[in-house]
């Protein structure tokens, strides 16, 4: 069942400001949310407790009480709605207050520079709109009749130049609202215990499919994003280990990634869950490594096998050397505590060709692939042999087989779809399109 308050949208403003005010109340209004704006820092922390509204916009630079105070204040209460700040101050001043935010474990979803403009407003506004057409009965039975699909990203095993690899990127095809991200979708889901039923979806289809694949490409790894909510579920490692039994696929052939800010939280109770998958076989990927305030210590007592550099950091480490620095120590720190290092956001022949010098262990982003169907990965695969063959690199390093292969960036580029994924097509073959659950 899910939480009535959730099917509604409440925003919640704190401002100093009574002008921006009026104008927030007013846009959010005719957009069809209950609105409250306060200028008590007070008022806000105790409305949000009672009220539990789907958005929070505050400002950064309140008078007697900052912003950052006010992002601590709602952490500790458990805040679940999507926060928003706004403020004219410098834009990395905004982004730490951001991640900062986000590592406390609030949703932080954006920024708004002041002076606000109200087109920037109603667009913000307009998705939260959609996350409540979202959230409905829809998304239930969504995982129930198979509107939801995989399509898949490669990876690149930068020291065997071979891709070794993909990620399961789960998607749902709306009947009415069409293409959904996950972005989009999974934050609600993890307000309800669908998150469940969706990471049980998302690893049989992922177990089925890698089953197809090893028929042909028996190396190949798959990599499956769970929750910070599974994790926290003493059942999760008996039924990961039960759907890949049931698809006949070892657990080691499956990766189970989970965000930096989710591993460490209730560190005691998912040091017992990842514990136990790791002794089921299954490797564990601490993803988006770098964005939260994770501890030496709790990285080398949690058992983890690999560790992904945020794409943040990977797409600017060519023009910005606070960003190459974070990649290099990074990587260097994996290889010394014995991890395996993943770079994703990797967009470019020369981001590519340097983290190879570094010795990243592997790499992933749209100059290597964009995500595609299942169907489609076996053909990838032997294309990027092919090209390997035909653009021989010096080494050391070895820059990517793919420079100067015009046919290989077209295929990449292409649509999933001939209509930019406005079909739905099946996940795997036509025997196996019965399947429900994640």
């Amino acid at each position: 069942m899910v939480n009535g308050n959730l099917l509604s949208n409440r925003l919640l403003v704190v401002d100093d400001d009574p002008t921006l005010g009026r104008l927030i109340k007013a846009s959010a209004e005719s957009a069809g949310f209950e609105v409250s704006v306060t200028k008590n820092p007070t008022a806000f922390a105790e409305k949000a407790r009672i009220w539990s509204p789907t958005v929070l916009m505050l400002d950064l630079g309140m008078p007697g009480t900052d912003g950052i105070q006010i992002l601590r204040g709602l952490a500790e209460d458990r805040c679940s709605g999507h926060v928003t700040l706004m403020s004219g101050a410098d834009s990395k001043v905004m982004e730490s207050a951001t991640q900062l935010g986000r590592a406390r474990g609030l949703k932080m979803s954006g920024v708004l520079q002041k002076p606000v403009q109200l087109d920037a407003l109603r667009k913000f506004l307009a998705r939260f709109q959609v996350a409540k057409a979202l959230l409905s009965a829809d998304l239930a039975g969504a995982i129930e009749t198979d509107q939801l699909f995989l399509d898949y990203q490669l990876k690149l095993d930068c020291r065997a130049a071979r891709m070794n690899g993909v990620e399961a990127l789960v998607r749902w095809h709306h009947p009415i609202l069409g293409i959904i991200p996950p972005d989009q979708f999974i934050p609600l889901a993890e307000e309800t215990d669908l998150i469940h039923k969706l990471t049980d979806w998302v690893v049989i289809a992922a177990a089925k499919q890698i089953a197809i694949w090893h028929a042909h490409n028996p190396g190949l790894e798959i990599a499956v994003n769970i929750s910070a909510r599974d994790v926290q579920d003493l059942s999760l490692p008996d039924r990961l280990h039960k759907h890949c039994q049931n698809a006949g696929v070892e657990c080691a052939s499956m990766t189970l990634e989970l965000t930096e800010t989710g591993a460490m939280r209730e560190a005691l109770q998912m040091m017992d869950v990842l514990t136990r998958l790791r002794l089921k076989g299954f490797k564990l990927s601490i993803d988006d490594f770098g964005t939260g305030f994770s501890s030496l210590v709790q990285l080398q007592n949690m058992p983890f096998s690999e560790v992904k550099i945020d794409r943040s950091f990977v797409m600017q480490m060519m023009d910005n050397e606070g960003c190459r620095a974070i990649v290099e120590i990074v990587i260097d720190l994996a290889r010394k505590l014995g991890l395996r290092c993943v770079a994703e956001g990797v967009e470019d022949e020369l981001t590519l060709h340097s983290l190879m010098t570094l010795k990243c262990d592997a790499a992933q982003g749209y100059h290597l692939s964009r995500p595609v169907a299942a169907d489609r990965i076996p053909a990838f695969i032997s294309e990027y042999q092919l090209i390997r063959g035909i653009y021989k690199a010096p080494t050391p390093p070895p820059p990517s087989p793919f420079t100067n292969a015009q046919a290989w960036r077209r295929r990449r580029a292409a649509p999933r779809h001939s209509s930019e994924c406005a079909t739905f097509a099946p996940l795997v073959s036509a025997e196996d399109n019965g399947m429900s659950g994640r």
